[in-house]
């Protein structure tokens, strides 16, 4: 069932391959992403086919008020499928639309314990790597500025993708993150193909200039470089020779007008 919701956690757990006590956590309402990837993906643990996470998701979703579904759906970049489901049920938009797209059911849950260290240091890396995946996961979701720094570079696409999911993710955050070169490739393409992330500039012309984003997505952003953007990608020696290229036409271009 598509309702049209895309979310970079919901992705991986369409996989299939996600460990059974994530998904239990995420059917309980502990894992908490923007309202519209928590529903979708509540909506599709309630088929899961092992019973105790069906049922936890189906009770998570019968516990959210109807009135707080309804603010949500009266959201203007709400997906018409998933009005339209929901209006099969008897839940319509509300007048007044919700003031964000933070979570719907946010079960508190206790976060791992972890020592306090410099965020940049060796040390912090270390630490977290250590913690369980699902310890990770929360952390990832619900953690510190700090931790998420950290996390975001993880190794496991789900923890990494947690992060990009956080609600507590920030403008500058996601901005940092663009011009990270250690970071992983999914990473960068979940920033590159989120469109509200890349109606900022900075964001945009970070990515474009990151030598670990995915030539496909620096291509389409190189256009929306300004002339001294532009006049740097067609010397730096870091990106694909591809983005460089498109860098030059427009460059020529330009000085032909």
């Amino acid at each position: 069932m598509d309702l049209g919701i895309r979310g970079p956690f919901l992705e991986l757990f369409r996989r299939g391959d996600t460990p059974r006590e994530v998904r239990l956590l995420a059917a309980r309402g502990g894992l908490a992403p923007p309202a519209g990837e928590q529903l979708a993906l509540l909506l599709m643990l309630a088929d899961d086919p092992d019973v105790e996470v069906a049922v936890s998701a189906t009770e998570t979703m019968d516990g959210i008020p109807e009135a707080a579904v309804a603010g949500y759906l009266a959201r203007a970049d709400v997906p018409e499928a998933l009005r339209t489901y929901f209006a099969e049920r008897g839940v319509h938009p509300a007048n007044a639309a919700r003031a964000d797209k933070g979570p719907l059911v946010d079960l508190e849950i206790p976060l791992p314990d972890v020592p306090e260290a410099e965020p940049d240091s060796a040390k912090a890396p270390k630490m977290l790597s250590q913690l369980p995946v699902i310890d990770r996961i929360k952390l990832a979701m619900k953690g510190t500025r700090e931790q998420r720094n950290v996390l975001v570079r993880d190794a496991n696409k789900l923890v990494a993708s947690a992060v990009i999911s956080s609600p507590k993710l920030s403008e500058s955050e996601i901005e940092s993150f663009a011009r990270m070169t250690n970071v992983s490739e999914e990473v960068l393409r979940l920033i590159g193909n989120n469109r509200s992330w890349v109606k900022s500039y900075v964001v945009a012309s970070a990515l474009a200039k990151n030598p670990k984003t995915r030539l496909a997505i620096s291509i389409r952003l190189v256009p929306r470089m300004n002339d001294r953007d532009i006049k740097g990608l067609t010397r730096d020696r870091n990106v694909p020779e591809g983005v460089r290229q498109a860098a030059r036409r427009i460059a020529t271009r330009a000085q032909g007008r």
